[in-house]
């Protein structure tokens, strides 16, 4: 059982690591989100999956995007059908009707939206979605990894740009001394 004690972004966390494994007879490990991509939004709302996401995303399960609010940062989080199926599995570990798995349901399965592609690729952003991230006119999908992200352009380049800064002073600080001496 997870606390109360651990703030509702590390419970998150330990159910993810917890919903990690692989399940048995999996064939393939989960395909990696790399690169930025822009792309237009149209008025409604439609925007061009980048090709290397939805080839990614390709599943027999489900042909689309699964979508949800962030509840850290001002974005969409963009995940395959076997990601949520993983953290799915993670809420089993969970004691039935917890408030942490009621807090964990609500924040990503109860606000994810199912998009499915249409024949040229798109998606079709809800409008609420859209509005918590700042998008109106483009959309910048961000790979992360396992994961991504769809974010206003600008709002992007300002949060890469603060991350880059703190990396670079993370890195001068770690330089300074190894063994006494300067590196």
């Amino acid at each position: 059982m997870i606390s109360h004690d651990y703030p509702m972004r590390e419970r998150v966390r330990m159910v993810m690591r917890i919903g990690t494994g692989r399940y048995q007879g999996a064939a393939t490990a989960m395909a990696l989100f790399l690169a930025t991509f822009v792309n237009k939004v149209d008025k409604k709302g439609r925007v061009s999956v980048p090709a290397t996401f939805r080839a990614a995303l390709s599943q027999p399960s489900y042909a689309g995007v699964i979508a949800f609010r962030s509840f850290t940062v001002p974005c969409i989080e963009g995940r395959g059908m076997d990601w949520m199926e993983r953290v799915a599995a993670g809420t089993d570990d969970m004691a039935a009707f917890s408030p942490e798995q009621d807090e964990l349901t609500q924040l990503i399965f109860a606000n994810s939206r199912q998009l499915p592609f249409d024949p040229e690729g798109r998606v079709v952003l809800p409008e609420e979605m859209m509005a918590h991230a700042g998008i109106t006119e483009a959309a910048a999908f961000v790979g992360k990894g396992k994961t991504f992200q769809v974010w206003e352009p600008e709002a992007y380049r300002r949060v890469e740009e603060e991350t880059l800064q703190r990396a670079m002073k993370m890195r001068s600080a770690s330089a300074v001394v190894k063994n006494g001496e300067a590196r």
